[in-house]
């Protein structure tokens, strides 16, 4: 059986992209933008920018950050929001306009 964690374990965002090379560029000029601000959070921990290299797998920019705890998402999205609405920047806008793919989720680690 696994068990849940309380809200003081670490939370993994995970983000996966399809993103055309036509919008490779700009997507990734946003995403940098993005993790400047996350970097500068209370709680954060690390992130990782990733671009698949090989494989058949359908995504081809993952991005991931660790977050000390779960709490800290409220605040984060908030900042997000917040620096996104200051630059006037649509992000479903983007993503629609340039055929963007997403899978977008929080994990937790499990212990098996």
């Amino acid at each position: 059986m696994v068990e849940e964690k309380p809200n003081g374990e670490p939370l993994y965002r995970v983000d996966k992209f399809v993103v055309p090379e036509h919008g490779r560029d700009e997507f990734l000029g946003r995403v940098a933008t993005t993790h400047a601000l996350l970097r500068d959070q209370d709680g954060f921990v690390r992130d990782f920018i990733l671009e698949q290299q090989s494989g058949p797998g359908e995504f081809n920019i993952v991005t991931f950050v660790e977050w000390s705890s779960q709490d800290a998402i409220a605040r984060v999205s908030a900042a997000v929001a917040k620096l996104h609405a200051d630059i006037g920047f649509d992000r479903q806008e983007m993503f629609s306009r340039l055929g963007i793919k997403t899978d977008i989720a929080n994990y937790m680690r499990l212990e098996i």
